[in-house]
């Protein structure tokens, strides 16, 4: 069997926590893999270990003073690895033809721009990025499709559905005689509390995920389940299957990553152990497996399996998210733009926990969904409830420090 070609890397927030397990399974596959590219916002220090210990052949960092400051630390560690900064600079560098494949891990609506370029550029593109597709679903696809770029789902979910799809399936299209797809969720740290307690909860609590090691934002997402509803959103436009026709079942142990049923009364399902590094690594060599680093999963040790339908007075997020697929145009935009800036606001202790769904709301009603036909119109979107989502915390600053 011959050896495959080396496939260049590009790694959009390789600083977080999915960027450093996706450098774990290169790391275990150098005869696979090359790193070309490194990128994050302004990790400098991290940055620099990573570059030391995978010398990339280029580095972005979107702060200009992290910029200046990673040049120096290169500069006496000896390392002659170019380090540029902005936008511009990171659409040039996932569109380099030595870059095969571009993990989009960069969290939130900042890493739409290079998302869209590596998706315009050809390239593989292992979506990490659940906004890109939330704000620009429609958009997205069309580029890949026009474009023929391969698109990849990491979040565990999504690429647990896609593993159980037929061979010849591609993003986009609905599989012949699929019937429903179910999403699962741990429930997050809150699962079982109480809810009249849970205006009071800190970000150090939303933050201690019970399975899954993620960043700050994310796990606050998965401590309101807005990042089922985020998730379902992602989900329509993958799997080409309308909102009502996806499911999300809150299952405690985190073992089973998604379902997908299929006509003839069959569900098929992925199981693993929660490790970020599998869906990376199935990703990384599709249509081949390859090694992740990923300890086997035990069934005698797992025992139980169990299954329950989620809270939604508990989680009012899971149904502004509904509401707004099936509101479509801009909708979508809105809706992840307020969840940011109110995410960052209970994070900053400006707002409490379940402020974060009542200023979602308040956005949601006020802004109407416009037809969402250029980007254009997604980031004027976006800034839009960027700036009413803020007006609507400001006047309670300081009310829930």
């Amino acid at each position: 069997m011959s050896t495959p070609a080396l496939q260049g890397v590009a790694v959009l927030g390789s600083t977080g926590s999915i960027g450093c397990s996706t450098l774990d399974v290169i790391e275990r596959h150098p005869d696979r893999f090359k790193l070309v590219v490194l990128a994050a916002n302004r990790s400098w220090k991290k940055m620099v270990e990573q570059a030391a210990a995978h010398r990339p052949q280029l580095i972005v960092l979107m702060d200009e003073q992290a910029v200046l400051h990673a040049r120096a630390a290169l500069r006496d560690r000896g390392l002659a690895i170019p380090v540029q900064s902005g936008a511009e600079a990171l659409a040039a560098a996932v569109s380099m033809s030595e870059v095969k494949i571009v993990m989009a891990a960069i969290v939130g609506a900042a890493g739409l721009a290079s998302t869209l370029a590596a998706v315009r550029a050809g390239k593989r593109v292992l979506l990490a990025n659940k906004e890109a597709l939330v704000m620009t679903g429609p958009l997205l696809m069309e580029e890949i499709r026009i474009r023929g770029a391969e698109l990849i789902p990491i979040d565990s979910e999504h690429n647990a559905m896609f593993q159980c799809m037929p061979a010849h399936f591609r993003p986009g299209t609905e599989p012949h005689g699929l019937t429903r797809l179910i999403l699962t969720a741990s429930g997050g740290p809150f699962r079982t509390t109480p809810a009249a307690e849970l205006e009071s909860v800190t970000p150090a609590q939303a933050c201690a995920h019970p399975k899954w090691s993620m960043g700050r934002k994310i796990s606050v997402d998965s401590a309101t389940l807005m990042n089922k509803g985020l998730e379902i959103i992602e989900a329509a436009w993958l799997f080409g299957v309308p909102e009502s026709r996806i499911e999300v079942v809150v299952h405690p142990q985190s073992v089973v990553h998604s379902l997908v049923e299929y006509a003839d009364g069959s569900i098929l399902a992925q199981l693993g152990a929660p490790d970020m590094r599998t869906p990376i690594a199935q990703a990384l060599a599709w249509p081949e497996r390859i090694g992740s680093g990923v300890q086997s999963l035990k069934l005698a040790a797992v025992r139980h399996l169990e299954f329950e339908p989620p809270d939604l007075e508990r989680f009012p997020s899971l149904e502004l998210a509904r509401a707004a697929a099936r509101a479509g145009g801009t909708a979508p935009a809105l809706l992840n733009a307020a969840n940011e800036i109110a995410v960052q606001a209970f994070l900053e202790r400006r707002l409490n926990f379940t402020g974060i769904a009542a200023v979602i709301d308040k956005v949601l009603q006020r802004l109407a969904s416009r037809p969402a036909d250029s980007l254009n119109d997604v980031l004027e979107a976006d800034a839009q409830a960027r700036r009413l989502a803020t007006a609507f915390i400001e006047p309670a600053r300081g009310a829930y420090s």
